[in-house]
């Protein structure tokens, strides 16, 4: 339809210099949170360029929701202001059907989003963490101590004194076999265990064994039994937000089947999700504020778009708060804001001039 290209193209502009102008200001922004630590360091700048490039995806990812909310707002505004519209509505066309490309373009812009976040946030984030760590002379564990796992369905449960990530090395190892009722069946004990493409080979390992009543003990032969990948180790040394969903997900049920504190980050998998929805949301938004204004289009437009955004992530900050405390449940807390906004725009979108 000729009216669909046309507002995609008034659209289309408008967002791509408002999404540049909030990806500056956001690089801004955290170069300069970090500014005076690296210069105390005595960071490179090169180093420092290349820590604010890493940052790019993540501003953009930021950017994004707040830019669609700005630039739907602005071009409505200036088709309200040139009475564009009211040719629109004149022929007959409803509001909703008019705006239809804009709630297209919101809902894909969610899914891209999500997509985005998990392919290039994620990994880019990681290395821009590691590279301000070098940078400020900070270190990130290579191992965690004093780890216990639990296995094919709890059957088996690794103790470990400190796993080495780089080395994909356990060092003190114990490992108790169980029955479906929990009866111990044998603990195998070993200085070290390696990682050997697909399983853990044992260094002077010995096995105890519970028979007839009786405890038995010998030196275990070689084995490649034991084959739980070193990642179940190695997902707990990192936090959910440099992990993939995939990734989360399995943290999170390590987590639980261990029988530690998960609700932070189930919270933050949960938020994942929530966070992709926000351009859908903006999108309902912007629907709802973009004729309110005839004068002044581009300012208005602006101020409503920050306020907006920063009373929307305020809200988030605050059930995400009380969600990874446990205050609410974390499903609660990171898609609250969301479906609350949601009704906030649905409830606005009825008063729109239209």
């Amino acid at each position: 339809m000729i009216l669909d290209r046309y507002l995609v193209k008034q659209f289309a502009p408008v967002f791509f210099v408002a999404a540049a102008m909030f990806m500056l200001l956001l690089t801004l922004v955290d170069l300069f949170a970090h500014l005076v630590r690296y210069l105390n360091n005595e960071a490179p700048a090169r180093e420092i360029l290349r820590a604010s490039f890493y940052f790019l995806p993540q501003s953009f990812s930021y950017a994004l929701p707040i830019s669609m909310l700005f630039a739907s707002a602005y071009t409505l505004g200036e088709l309200y202001s040139r009475n564009e519209l009211t040719s629109v509505f004149a022929s007959g066309i409803p509001f909703w059907r008019f705006s239809m490309p804009l709630v297209v373009i919101g809902i894909a812009a969610s899914v891209f989003s999500f997509l985005f976040d998990d392919n290039a946030v994620v990994p880019t984030m990681r290395m821009k963490n590691e590279l301000t760590m070098v940078l400020l002379n900070q270190q990130r564990p290579e191992h965690r101590s004093d780890i216990v796992i639990r296995a094919r369905q709890g059957s088996l449960i690794y103790a470990v004194d400190f796993f080495d990530n780089h080395g994909q090395i356990l060092n003190g190892v114990n490992i108790i076999e169980q029955d479906e009722d929990g009866r111990f069946i044998s603990l195998i004990r070993a200085p070290q265990a390696v990682w050997n493409t697909d399983h853990w080979a044992f260094v002077n390992p010995v096995i105890y064994e519970w028979r007839e009543g009786l405890l038995y003990f010998r030196t275990l032969e070689s084995t490649n039994e034991f084959r739980e990948a070193p990642d179940i180790f190695r997902r707990n040394m990192v936090d959910v937000e440099e992990l993939r969903a995939r990734d989360a997900r399995l943290l999170v049920e390590d987590l639980r089947a261990l029988g530690q504190p998960f609700t932070h980050a189930l919270a933050n998998y949960h938020h994942r999700f929530s966070f992709a929805a926000v351009p859908f949301v903006v999108i309902i938004l912007s629907l709802s504020m973009g004729g309110r204004f005839k004068k002044n289009i581009l300012l208005m437009s602006l101020l409503s778009s920050l306020v907006a955004a920063v009373v929307f992530y305020v809200s988030e900050m605050i059930s995400m708060m009380m969600a990874q405390s446990g205050y609410i449940h974390p499903f609660t807390g990171a898609w609250f804001p969301v479906i609350l906004f949601t009704i906030i725009g649905v409830a606005l979108l009825r008063t729109a001039k239209t």
